[in-house]
């Protein structure tokens, strides 16, 4: 399902820091209609990096708030810089962002719910949580983090759940166990998870290990989380003379329709695949950051999507779509 973006002025009303390395911020739109989201849902917001624009996209925390909408952002050194930028705004910025929007289906009939959280992946699930409690439904929260230092939004889960909220911190010795967990899942339990792209791809296997059908397994994503560091690489046309870097601030997406070589997109997130390249040549190693395309499919490296996935070395793509042409 296509995206349609349609973008507004905001005004941001109020920061705070649940935890030391998490800001939240209240944006309230100029002509803001207090209407309730479905769970999941997002917003983009223009960020200005190294003098360019650029987009970023936030889940909204939580459900509807007449003071606006709220997102929360991890400090992140190794960023494309949005998280850098979202920090030193104060209240009163100005700011443009797009309407919410959800790519997460909840089914509400469910007997079981079962939600996951790795780190900041708290901020789309917290609303979840908040939705299932009201409805009186059987759900478990599973929060994993570092340190219960780190877990933003800790206080007001315990009091939504009580003991229906289980953290997990690396640093008390207990991780969390996606194996074991998604074993003693009733069938039929619908799971909703937010965290690094490392645990995603974790919570997948083990819920195909477990005999899940992978519908009932749904997800939120980090677009900046991988396997590798955030770090510049370089690009090469097919047929062309035309070598482009990368900045670690950029998308190879943005790069490469800076620069004439057009690429199609819509989500922006690595969910819907239509920003797919065809890579001709590989000399280093592609850090597969979106969730469309199969294990057996990225570890082929035949293509990659270019809204969010990352290089270390230098890379030769066919955009089918030639500068020189347009």
């Amino acid at each position: 399902m296509r995206v349609i973006e349609t973008w507004i002025p905001a005004t941001l009303g109020s920061t705070r820091a649940p935890t030391p390395g998490i800001r939240e911020f209240v944006i309230r739109p100029d002509q803001f209609d207090v209407t309730a989201y479905p769970v999941g849902s997002h917003i983009n917001v223009s960020v200005t990096i190294d003098g360019l624009p650029e987009t970023r996209s936030y889940s909204l925390v939580g459900e509807a708030s007449s003071r606006g909408f709220k997102i929360a952002v991890r400090r992140a050194e190794d960023s494309r810089g949005g998280s850098r930028y979202m920090w030193q705004l104060a209240p009163g910025a100005r700011l443009d962002i797009t309407r919410p929007a959800s790519l997460v289906a909840v089914d509400w009939e469910r007997e079981n719910y079962c939600l996951i959280a790795g780190g900041i992946g708290i901020t789309p699930i917290l609303g979840a949580a908040q939705a299932l409690a009201r409805r009186g439904a059987n759900v478990t929260l599973h929060y994993a983090v570092r340190s219960r230092a780190d877990a933003a939004y800790l206080e007001d889960l315990a009091s939504l759940l009580g003991d229906r909220l289980l953290v997990h911190a690396s640093d008390e010795g207990k991780r969390l166990d996606l194996d074991a967990l998604f074993a003693s899942l009733p069938k039929g339990t619908l799971t909703l998870f937010c965290g690094p792209m490392r645990m995603l791809d974790a919570a997948r296997h083990a819920w195909i290990g477990a005999g899940h059908p992978l519908a009932d397994l749904r997800y939120e994503t980090f677009g900046s989380s991988g396997t590798l560091p955030t770090e510049a690489f370089r690009v090469r046309l097919k047929d062309s003379d035309v070598e482009l870097e990368i900045p670690r601030e950029r998308s190879m997406l943005d790069v490469l329709n800076a620069s004439g070589f057009e690429v199609i997109s819509d989500c922006k997130r690595g969910e819907c695949g239509l920003c797919a390249i065809d890579v001709v040549a590989l000399d280093g190693e592609i850090d597969h950051r979106d969730v469309f395309f199969s294990d057996h499919q990225k570890s082929s490296n035949a293509k990659m999507c270019a809204c969010v996935s990352r290089a270390r070395g230098t890379i030769t793509v066919d955009t089918l779509l030639r500068a020189d042409a347009v």
